[in-house]
């Protein structure tokens, strides 16, 4: 079952309910992400570490860096 058939199917479970229908899905991630960013970051000025706005982009990018390097044998 995909994400759209659960939909329909809690749509189709509250409408018998009388309840109040679930979210569309997605249509709160762009709020949890940016919520998340903040979060990391508030604990990483709290940990003493700098809460720059690029830093985890900048550690994915020389993570994958290191991956495409050939190792030495």
């Amino acid at each position: 079952m995909n994400v759209t058939q659960q939909h329909m199917l809690d749509l189709h479970r509250a409408a018998r309910h009388g309840v109040a229908p679930p979210p569309p899905p997605g249509r709160d991630d762009w709020p949890v992400l940016r919520a998340a960013r903040e979060h990391r970051r508030f604990t990483s000025v709290l940990a003493g570490r700098p809460a720059s706005p690029g830093a985890l982009r900048l550690r994915l990018r020389l993570g994958w860096r290191a991956r495409l390097r050939p190792t030495r044998r």
